[in-house]
């Protein structure tokens, strides 16, 4: 009888799913790592002419953390959506349901292993940005970059968790990636500060949660953020995003343990 943490089952579902990304690297982790330095050079030769400065750098340093981090978020949304609905359309989810895994240790073994993949492609999108002309990528603030980094890549595995366990296709899945995941990344500042916005888009901008992920983020790098003018503002949003993941965490969990739409 296994009591307590199920610490073999937990590792091997982990290494499945870290294993499953891994064979296919070229297309999980370096492919996601040249389209966002595509979006860097695209952006750059488009809005970064003639020594354009945000927040006192040039256009590539200010949009580079955003890009990394927003790579991070994109992949691990893409691992952990892809672990229960891939078993359902195949007819081998029973694999993951027949286990002794609780529903908290098979949550955290995709959760873990869509972070894992999240910083993976990270540090190889800022391994191509290191050999970009322009980029600076020195580090203000490295526990903002821990904190916001990892608080981005649990969220959007915890979403796409939430969304593997909806989707009963594909299609469907590619519909929140397409209709909630990228929106919400292309306009929560990746490429602008929102303090060019009218009144009414920056309040929506602050509702967002990808905005603090990615502010955040910046803030590691560049020691400056649209979030506030003071570092008591940085605090309180790191905060507040440990705080909604356990919320979100929690949802998760319960819709989880509750069998909707995976034991029919």
């Amino acid at each position: 009888m296994i009591t307590g943490l199920n610490r073999v089952g937990l590792w091997s579902l982990y290494i499945k799913e870290v294993r499953r990304f891994l064979k296919v690297q070229t297309q999980t982790i370096w492919a996601p790592a040249v389209t966002t330095l595509l979006f860097l050079v695209i952006f750059t030769v488009a809005l970064g002419r003639e020594g354009r400065e945000v927040l006192g750098v040039n256009f590539a340093t200010f949009v580079a953390p955003g890009l990394i981090v927003m790579g991070m978020m994109q992949n691990a949304f893409a691992n952990s959506s892809f672990s229960l609905l891939s078993g359902k359309i195949q007819g081998t989810i029973i694999d993951l349901l027949m286990p002794p895994l609780s529903t908290g240790e098979l949550m955290t073994g995709i959760v873990a292993a869509a972070v894992t993949r999240a910083i993976a492609v990270g540090g190889a999108v800022a391994l191509a940005m290191l050999f970009y002309p322009g980029v600076d990528l020195s580090l203000a603030h490295p526990w903002a970059v821990a904190w916001f980094g990892l608080m981005g890549a649990i969220m959007l595995a915890l979403m796409g968790l939430l969304a593997s366990i909806w989707a009963e296709k594909f299609d469907h899945n590619a519909a929140v990636s397409n209709f909630v995941i990228a929106p919400l990344s292309l306009l929560s500042g990746t490429f602008y500060v929102i303090d060019n916005l009218a009144p009414a888009f920056q309040a929506i901008s602050r509702l967002n949660p990808f905005f603090y992920v990615i502010s955040g983020f910046r803030f590691g790098f560049l020691g400056q953020s649209d979030i506030g003018d003071t570092n008591a503002a940085l605090v309180q949003s790191a905060i507040g995003l440990g705080v909604f993941n356990l919320v979100f965490a929690f949802v998760v969990y319960r819709i989880l343990a509750s069998g909707w739409k995976i034991r029919s």
